[in-house]
């Protein structure tokens, strides 16, 4: 049995349930490369010939589009119903994509920054060299004897080192801790609370100026 009445019927729906115009290859490709193009473009030739499908020249390519009188009358009302309900779900998709930006922009930051162990683990190394450098600062403010100018300039140096390291780490936790809470579902206190963080201010530290 011949399979070219199948083959039309195939390429006769394709182009009615899609109904929009395409050309020899493009029906070619869309169809999988199932029909031969020689074959295809018999098909369309006698479907043009019956008026099922038209032809209309571009140039010098062909393209095949159902005859549209072959589709119902269409509904002004549906149709307006239709381009707004198209209208709406373009709204809700460009706002699900800004929202899944800046879920991925959130989700970045996060992972490019320290963990939550990390920045606890350092916000306590911190604190020990800030005792450390406070207990040791304690005996040089009391003492009679006087230091030289170049041992002044060297504490002065690593006071400022620390304070701008204890500055530059306080900044990269409350980061990371803001980047947390805003999937957090509780409070920023009961974060605090929950992961055992201590603020300079839980501790009445003050940070130099």
């Amino acid at each position: 049995m011949s399979k070219k009445p199948n083959e039309m019927t195939r390429v006769l729906e394709y182009l009615e349930l899609q109904n929009r115009p395409y050309s020899l290859n493009d029906i070619f490709l869309n169809l999988h490369k199932d029909i031969g193009k020689t074959a295809l473009q018999k098909c369309l030739d006698q479907l043009v010939a019956s008026g099922e499908v038209k032809e209309k020249l571009y140039g010098k390519q062909k393209v095949y589009v159902a005859d549209q009188s072959r589709f119902p009358a269409v509904d002004e009302q549906a149709l307006k119903a239709l381009e707004q309900r198209v209208a709406e779900l373009t709204e809700s998709v460009d706002g699900q994509k800004q929202a899944v930006q800046q879920a991925e922009a959130a989700l970045k930051a996060i992972s490019s920054t320290l963990t939550t162990k990390e920045v606890i683990a350092q916000i306590s190394q911190l604190r020990q060299q800030n005792e450390a450098m406070e207990s040791r600062l304690v005996p040089l403010k009391t003492q009679q004897s006087p230091i030289s100018k170049e041992e002044r300039q060297r504490l002065e140096r690593r006071r400022s080192e620390a304070v701008l390291q204890w500055r530059r780490r306080k900044r990269i936790a409350r980061e990371v801790l803001d980047a947390i809470l805003e999937g957090y579902p509780k409070s920023k206190k009961e974060l605090y609370e929950d992961i055992g963080i201590e603020t300079d201010e839980d501790l009445g530290v003050k940070m130099p100026q």
